[in-house]
């Protein structure tokens, strides 16, 4: 299967919810946040700390965002998902650092660690297997461009549940929680699998 390249997707305009979801993860990708972490023992140890850390925030953040109710909700749901990537990319940045890999995390990397569990298959021509490790890849901004706005057609039912959950806002906001909580988790977990082969010497 080919690749989607950006202008593929010119062809076929996106919708204005989701070409807004793939501008923000552009935006989210820019700048790795800075990270205070030091590489060192108990690793392991430390990720698990940061991320139920981060995971409890991320839950908190999106259940109080998802209280508006009805109509008043939809306007919440981009800022909402926007504030838990944040988190998240904050979280990605610690955990490359305790592996003494942040000064080689760019829009790429980020990028992976929180969408990867989205769809692996999106980052085929990103990410490759070298032996136990994996190396992603440095790109042009157009396969960013492309990239982020495949990213952003997977995650558009999840902005539209997120919506609907908004007419039902308790218990709307206890899953919409619940659901950052888990997904917090899945990026730590990419960010750990691919930091922790690299060394602070590799690529």
């Amino acid at each position: 299967m080919r690749f989607c390249t950006w202008e593929d997707t010119l062809s076929q305009p996106p919708s204005p919810v989701r070409a807004q979801i793939a501008h923000a993860l552009l935006e989210l990708v820019v700048q790795v946040p800075e990270s205070s972490e030091k590489a060192g023992a108990d690793v392991a140890l430390r990720v698990h700390a940061i991320s139920r850390k981060a995971a409890r925030q991320a839950s908190m953040v999106a259940a109080g965002l998802s209280l508006p109710p009805g109509w008043m909700g939809w306007l919440t749901v981009l800022p909402e998902m926007i504030s838990v990537w944040k988190i998240q990319a904050q979280m990605v940045a610690d955990i490359a650092a305790l592996h003494g890999q942040q000064s080689r995390v760019g829009k790429e990397q980020m990028l992976y660690c929180l969408f990867k569990h989205v769809s692996a298959q999106l980052f085929r021509d990103f990410a490759v297997r070298a032996g136990e490790r994996v190396v992603v890849r440095s790109s042009t901004m157009k396969a960013l461009e492309a990239l982020a706005l495949q990213i952003s057609g997977k995650l558009l039912g999840t902005a539209l549940r997120k919506g609907v959950s908004r007419w039902v806002p308790l218990v709307g906001a206890f899953g919409v929680g619940a659901y950052a909580y888990y997904d917090t988790l899945q990026v730590a977990k990419n960010a750990h699998h691919l930091f922790q082969t690299q060394g602070p010497t590799g690529g």
